[in-house]
């Protein structure tokens, strides 16, 4: 990475504090081995086919909580230009409004602006990966079998902040050269939804003309 792009990712402008993995554990043995495959510029496409003799769901597990620090760094990036005024409503250009609802307060789908939204968003996915029933840290403790629908639901949200990012903020992201790096994450993210079918091909839309073009 670098310098310039250190610098930029270094600043503690991660919209939520990043989840860690506990060392000793296995998670934290896999998450290693997923580091390593991408530190030795291994091609992406490959880097995330699961390694032979591993769970596919703790590999899972574990790179959708990399995936959410991930993407919390890069829309933390852009935050301050993500506002209720320049961004009144949760979207990826004119076509595609996403609206939020959840189990309390927004049990109807609801209209709100991107920072609302994203404010929800990684406030839910933190509550969902750090419940033990769903993703357990303990070896030998089964996945729940609501394990991989949560999953699919956690990864197409934050597929819309791609979305957003790339749609209404990508100039700032340049201005800032950071592309190289947010392409790299989205590269990563979207051989992985692939790789296990993790996300609809019509959620995919949205981005279907620059992925064509990015990850051939």
């Amino acid at each position: 990475m670098s310098h310039a792009l250190k610098q930029v990712f270094n600043k503690d402008k991660t919209f939520r504090p990043k989840r860690k993995f506990e060392p000793g554990t296995q998670r934290f043995e896999l998450h290693k081995k997923a580091q390593a495959s991408l530190n030795a510029g291994l091609d992406l496409k490959v880097a995330v086919q699961l390694p032979p003799g591993e769970e596919q769901n703790d590999w899972v597990a574990v790179h959708v909580v990399d995936f959410f620090n991930r993407i919390n760094l890069i829309y933390g990036t852009i935050s301050d230009y993500c506002t209720e005024q320049s961004c009144p409503v949760m979207s990826g250009g004119p076509k595609y409004e996403y609206r939020w609802q959840d189990e309390h307060k927004y049990r109807k789908p609801t209209a709100l602006s991107a920072p609302q939204y994203m404010n929800l968003l990684m406030d839910w996915i933190e509550v969902q990966i750090n419940n033990e029933d769903i993703f357990p840290t303990n070896v030998g403790t089964p996945f729940p079998r609501n394990f991989l629908p949560v999953v699919k639901k956690i990864l197409s949200r934050l597929f819309r902040v791609f979305v957003h990012v790339y749609i209404h903020h990508f100039d700032r992201i340049t201005q800032m050269g950071s592309e190289a790096h947010v392409n790299t994450c989205y590269k990563h993210f979207y051989y992985f939804v692939k790789e296990f079918n993790l996300i609809d091909t019509k959620e995919l839309e949205p981005l279907k003309e620059m992925t064509s073009r990015m990850c051939h």
